[in-house]
């Protein structure tokens, strides 16, 4: 039987435009929310926000099966296709976009790049099953972006964003991302959430055992992603009411390269494993994970590092707006791919 998308995940766009507008319609009837949401902050950082960011991480990588990892190891065909499509043309390519298209708007350009660099670990396990694809190589796949992230965002960022635009002389960028905030805002949104999933497998799975885990903690747990996501539109566009009326066409901007990135890297991963005579469960595995970003993160870091009212948070927010419809549309396509190429 085919899987369907949850009531939660088919609607994501709607409950995302909903959010949008309950921000926005907060902002306009308390305009000092601004000052009461400073009374929340220690530092740079705002406690409620932090609290929401690092729960919107949790629950995917409490799904994690980290004990996959060694298995990866063993089909270095697939490992390395997986790892030259994440690390090395969907950065480029998110980055080659960025400069196309947003060049001469450095900020919401940086935005777009933090979105490149950040790979997919949430939505992918859903993307994946609705493609019928091999469930536990998605999960072993996601499972080693994790801690390739973990190990390397903060040096990515740093070289996309502060070397190569100086290196290559792009004009209007004069925007420097110090790399220590970049780790410290990895470590907290990421690191933070990935040990707590991390030893929340490990030690559920030994005393309730794997069923219990899968079939009960997990279902819980995954909608707080959702939640934490809409909590962090809500309060964003709280204090963007005085924008409002630029952000269609703001909106519309960064869905162009958003678009056609996914759609190219769909395209890209599909044809490249088919080419390598990958099996269809595994070819959708990789394409999929290759497509999807890890907007949690690249959002938490944009706040972190650039703060709650920068252009880099709205368009890490835009993200999953634009994100959900794409990949559904690439869902049906990768089925008739299959139909196509893989049927006997």
């Amino acid at each position: 039987m085919q899987p369907k998308l949850k009531f939660l995940d088919r609607y994501l766009t709607l409950w995302i435009f909903l959010a949008i507008a309950l921000g926005v319609g907060l902002g306009y009837l308390f305009p000092n929310i601004a000052g009461v949401m400073d009374g929340f902050t220690v530092g740079t950082t705002n406690i409620p926000l932090a609290i929401g960011l690092v729960l919107m991480m949790y629950p995917p990588l409490a799904k994690v099966d980290y004990s996959l990892l060694p298995n990866a190891l063993k089909d270095r065909k697939v490992i390395g296709i997986t790892l030259v499509l994440n690390w090395a043309i969907g950065t480029v390519l998110m980055f080659a976009l960025a400069v196309l298209f947003l060049r001469n708007e450095p900020e919401y350009m940086s935005g777009l790049i933090l979105i490149g660099l950040a790979r997919c670990i949430a939505m992918v396990i859903v993307w994946s099953d609705l493609a019928q694809a091999n469930r536990e190589y998605t999960a072993l796949l996601v499972a080693l972006n994790s801690v390739f992230q973990i190990l390397t965002y903060s040096f990515f960022v740093w070289l996309f964003i502060n070397v190569l635009p100086a290196q290559l002389g792009i004009a209007n960028f004069n925007i420097r991302v110090p790399m220590k905030d970049v780790t410290q805002s990895v470590l907290i949104y990421l690191g933070v959430p990935f040990l707590a999933g991390f030893l929340s497998r490990y030690f559920l799975v030994r005393s309730k055992g794997i069923e219990w885990y899968n079939r009960k903690f997990v279902p819980k747990i995954s909608p707080i992603t959702l939640y934490a996501l809409l909590f962090t539109i809500v309060l964003m566009f709280s204090l963007k009411g005085d924008k409002i009326l630029e952000l269609p066409l703001d909106v519309v901007k960064i869905a162009i390269p958003l678009i056609i990135y996914f759609v190219v890297m769909f395209f890209v991963s599909f044809f490249i494993s088919l080419y390598l005579k990958v099996p269809y469960d595994k070819n959708a595995s990789i394409a999929f994970t290759a497509t999807g970003n890890n907007f949690e993160l690249a959002i938490a870091v944009a706040i972190a590092v650039f703060g709650i009212h920068s252009p880099q948070a709205f368009v890490g927010v835009i993200g999953p707006l634009i994100e959900v419809p794409v990949l559904i549309l690439l869902v049906r396509m990768s089925l008739f791919l299959k139909q196509k190429y893989y049927s006997v």
